[in-house]
């Protein structure tokens, strides 16, 4: 069981604080069980979910963890997805984004930037579901690698690239 102020990734929703554990006395749930009363970090709303939900929660990376996943990224290989069938394309990207892995969402959002470069050099844009999952998976991983980091989230694409250039610097220089 989690606890108060703690921070976790609740679904679709992100990052969470925990404001309180509570039984609801003011509003329409039932009042026989404990609710988690979480507060999204990047949106305005609070969530109350039972305690003993069957919706994905697990507690946000850590700082080194996060450096760990960034240090790895030069090393991941990512191809473009491709399927005609729209009702497919964007299972396959439902299905990496609901497993809630911060790996597997650097490699979703790094499989459709490939897929876009492709796209581009054939003057063509990419399509709305594309454009979609990699904006949800980049808000996801952002969120929660700007927690881990303490940063602003719109400062983590930088972040990572500036890593990912000192990164190749530093090997261009051992060779």
């Amino acid at each position: 069981m989690y606890k108060i102020n703690d921070l976790i990734v609740y679904g679709k929703t992100g990052v969470c604080k925990i404001m309180d554990i509570t039984v609801p006395e003011n509003i329409s749930l039932d009042r026989d069980q404990l609710y988690y009363v979480l507060q999204p970090l990047y949106q305005d709303y609070l969530i109350y979910i039972p305690v003993n939900t069957k919706m994905f929660m697990r507690p946000i990376i850590s700082a080194e963890e996060a450096e760990h996943l960034i240090e790895m990224i030069p090393t991941m290989q990512a191809e473009a997805y491709y399927n005609d069938r729209i009702q497919a394309l964007s299972q396959h990207y439902a299905d990496i984004i609901e497993a809630y892995n911060c790996e597997d969402l650097i490699e979703l959002t790094m499989s459709i930037y490939a897929k876009e470069q492709v796209f581009k050099q054939q003057k063509r844009k990419l399509g709305q579901i594309d454009q979609k999952f990699m904006k949800q998976a980049k808000e996801l991983l952002f969120g929660e690698i700007a927690v881990a980091l303490d940063m602003p989230r719109d400062e983590v694409q930088e972040y990572i690239a500036s890593k990912i250039a000192v990164g190749n610097k530093e090997q261009e220089q051992e060779r």
